[in-house]
């Protein structure tokens, strides 16, 4: 398994035996082979297991960290998901074996879905993507979902452009350009007027609503027989459709992929979407990485912010397309 990322996660070895033991009860058989993997952006214990038996399975744990750490685990959520989600999740979440907590540990126990298969994103790949992608909204589109589930998560992003403004943080997002600041800053004032309108628009989105992933990007799936599976479930939750499918569509343009256009179309190809909530959802989640990508780093997740920031130049220029604004030429001199 090559390795992506500089998180130290630890090795099979560092794993305690009664864990280990544990494991392999729930699994049914002893584990003879267990591969790191790498990949996301959290520190967490993720191995591909090969099982006596000949089966394959999967690791991921959380463990105590050392104080200061900026890791949070969300170990708790995700398996509760997995468990009462099932009938909507399957099949492109993975076969949930199960889950349990000692001395620290928090174990999930998961189908292997196979090696990391994007990126690098083809457009036959992309286009296999979206399309599953829409098949899985499709499922839960306008249904009744658990009680449970958040509701507002979406709304979350629906002021971030505002806040900027107001406490004149929006600064430090053009300071990223660097000599070219000056600049940055001048295009932000003309397109804050066309994100203020967009984000309030995100607000007042209304149903049909679906069941979300809400961080579906590349180190959350594979592409698996046709099918992406995706994993990573503890954001679950309640929202519109096209907040997803945004989101996604500018990682995989961001990774080098197809443009989000392209993307976005594909998914459309199997399901329709609503152009004014793609509006709110594309200024919304941009001004979420505007927000986020001048940030310090944060403290046993180095990669996050490099990886924001690509999606804010991503985003910029999608959003640049899509509202008619002009065009973000000191996005070339942003770091990322």
């Amino acid at each position: 398994m090559s390795r992506r990322g500089t998180e130290a996660k630890p090795p099979w070895s560092a794993v305690p035996n009664d864990i280990k033991e544990r494991a392999a009860k729930i699994l049914g058989a002893p584990v003879v082979r267990a591969e790191r993997v790498y990949g996301g952006y959290a520190p967490s214990a993720t191995f591909r297991l090969r099982l006596a038996n000949g089966k394959r399975a999967f690791f991921k744990s959380s463990y105590p960290l050392p104080k200061g750490s900026g890791t949070q685990w969300y170990m708790s959520q995700e398996a509760r998901n997995y468990r009462t989600l099932e009938r909507f999740i399957r099949p492109w979440a993975p076969r949930f074996f199960g889950s349990f907590e000692h001395d620290g540990w928090h174990v999930l126990l998961l189908e292997d879905v196979g090696p990391r298969s994007v990126p690098p994103w083809s457009p036959a790949k992309a286009r296999r993507a979206a399309h599953s992608y829409a098949r899985f909204h499709s499922r839960t589109n306008g249904k009744r979902l658990p009680r449970s589930l958040r509701r507002t998560l979406f709304i979350d992003h629906s002021r971030f452009w505002r806040t900027l403004s107001k406490t004149g943080e929006l600064d430090k997002t053009a300071a990223l350009a660097g000599r070219r600041g000056d600049e940055a800053r001048e295009w932000l004032d003309v397109a804050l007027p066309v994100f203020f309108a967009h984000e309030r628009a995100l607000e007042r989105a209304r149903p049909p609503f679906a069941l979300l992933h809400f961080d579906t990007r590349s180190d959350n799936v594979r592409l698996h027989n046709g099918r992406l599976r995706i994993f990573d479930w503890p954001f679950a939750c309640v929202g519109p459709a096209e907040f997803d499918v945004v989101a996604f569509c500018q990682s995989v343009a961001a990774e080098r992929g197809p443009g989000a256009e392209r993307v976005l179309a594909w998914y459309e190809e199997i399901a329709p979407l609503r152009p004014a909530v793609v509006d709110a959802s594309l200024a919304g989640i941009t001004g979420y990485f505007a927000d986020r990508s001048w940030r310090p780093p944060i403290v046993g997740l180095p990669r996050v912010r490099d990886w924001q920031r690509a999606q804010l130049k991503e985003c910029i220029r999608w959003s640049a397309r899509r509202f008619d604004l002009p065009e973000p030429r000191w996005l070339a001199t942003l770091p990322s």
